[in-house]
């Protein structure tokens, strides 16, 4: 293997106050207090475990996420966040965020964070109805959610992001984009905003709600599109926005099948080693069984014949180009061997081709699963 590729890190803050009913992500309804400093602990054992399979790269980026990471103390973040940086090389200007649900915001402690060496706060809104935020199982109204991006621009970080949803259920196109317009006059260096999906084991599953038709929805992505884009921001993700600049590196990182640790309750990992072979690791998902000390439940390599779908299925849902010689440097793998599925994706009109780099086409983005599907031979 040539270059490996640049290393960020995940950390999984498994507690939420409630469990939104919308929501699959590793998270566990709260019973009692956070157990701040006990859980730090485990982290930083789970890190020790696993520093060796970073083959002594620095930490180009940090991402603390959820359940809810603002439930976990001012003091508990400084903990954990110094212990990192004994353990492992820390760029001195890394990227490090952690989100945050306005419900659960509150100004000295967003102060406290950044001391701690948070400089990028990723806020929870999801929309500014008060009636729609109950029907989604938030616990922060529309006031808060303004008070919380007032307060991350006042703080003087390096960016902060709102999170959005739209085809919620009974939204209409006005309501949708009304809710972009709230967004975009708190100025957020970066926005997220994505499409509601029912996902399997969660209460909106069992028991789905109505939501807006397939025609209703591209409506609404049309449009909001236009007005994010006449309010200066650029799409470069399937669903991620920003001002130029603020794009989130972490994520670009995600995107660009760079390698990424991840530790805490159901973290996924993946990580490049020197002989070239591309570790997948799954963290045990349940606190529980965490906090007993048990953190591995899986590690595996990936087979190589499995790269190339996974480095074009990461890669092509960024709307930059793709440099050609990072199929090589980040697969450890030949272009020939992918040259008959590029060939098809071309003629598919899915992409374009220079001598330097692939472009994903409009086409290619509206179809990105057909794309896609050409690479898993």
């Amino acid at each position: 293997m040539g270059k490996l590729p640049p290393l960020s890190l995940y950390i999984h803050i498994p507690w939420c106050v409630q469990k939104c009913p919308y929501c699959d992500f590793n998270s566990h309804a709260l019973k009692g207090d956070v157990p701040h400093e006990e859980y730090v602990g485990h982290l930083l054992a789970d890190l020790d475990a696993d520093a060796i399979y970073t083959c002594d790269r620095e930490i180009s980026t940090i991402f603390i996420g959820g359940g809810t990471p603002s439930l976990l103390s001012a003091a508990a973040m400084q903990h954990l966040l110094d212990g990192v940086r004994l353990r492992l090389p820390v760029n001195a200007t890394a990227e490090i965020t952690m989100e945050a649900n306005p419900g659960t915001v509150e100004a000295d402690r967003f102060r406290g964070y950044q001391q701690a060496g948070v400089n990028r706060i990723s806020i929870g809104v999801q929309s500014f109805d008060a009636q729609k935020l109950r029907r989604l199982g938030r616990i922060h109204g529309p006031e808060e959610a303004r008070r919380a991006a007032q307060l991350a621009a006042g703080l003087g970080l390096r960016s902060f992001n709102l999170d959005l949803m739209h085809g919620l259920p009974d939204q209409r196109l006005e309501h949708a984009l009304d809710d972009l317009r709230q967004a975009v006059a708190l100025r957020p260096p970066h926005l997220s905003w994505y499409q509601l999906t029912i996902e399997p084991n969660t209460l909106f599953g069992s028991h789905p709600p109505i939501l807006p038709d397939d025609d209703a929805l591209w409506d609404i992505y049309q449009q909001g599109n236009a007005l994010l884009a006449a309010a200066g921001y650029r799409q470069y993700e399937t669903s991620a926005y920003a001002q130029p600049g603020f794009e989130c590196r972490h994520n670009l990182n995600y995107w660009r099948f760079g390698d990424y640790l991840g530790i805490g309750c159901g973290a996924h990992g993946k990580l490049t080693q020197a002989d070239g072979v591309v570790l997948r690791t799954v963290k045990v998902r349940h606190p529980r069984g965490y906090m007993q000390g048990n953190y591995l439940d899986k590690r595996y390599g990936v087979e190589a014949a499995d790269l190339p779908f996974e480095f074009f299925m990461n890669r092509f849902r960024l709307l930059e180009p793709t440099p050609r010689h990072e199929y090589a440097d980040f697969t450890g793998l030949d272009e020939s061997g992918v040259r008959d599925a590029l060939d098809r994706a071309l003629a598919g009109g899915y992409i374009t081709e220079s001598q330097t780099e692939w472009r994903i086409t409009e086409k290619g983005k509206l179809f990105l699963n057909p794309l896609l599907e050409l690479f898993m031979d």
